[in-house]
């Protein structure tokens, strides 16, 4: 199991938190895996500063079907230790 630090615009970073957006779609550059933890970061683009909310999630899925090269989609569920 790897955790992997990622950057998530606010409008994304609100929907995962919220509930409503159990997935990332990621360039598969850091080789995830099932088990993995996905810290993510609240980002506002529009002022290039990182907010400071952070949130711990596993990843429970993960499929390439029909998506560009290179790219997964990962199911994700919010991480209780």
């Amino acid at each position: 199991m790897k955790a992997h630090v990622l950057k998530l615009y606010a409008n994304y970073f609100n929907d995962i938190a919220h509930g409503h957006k159990r997935f990332e779609i990621r360039k598969n550059d850091r080789d995830y895996q099932v088990d993995d933890l996905l810290i993510l970061r609240e980002f506002v683009p529009q002022f290039g500063v990182y907010t400071g909310n952070m949130m711990v999630y596993q990843v429970t899925y993960m499929t390439d079907f029909k998506q560009q090269p290179g790219y997964v989609v990962l199911g994700i569920e919010n991480f209780v230790e």
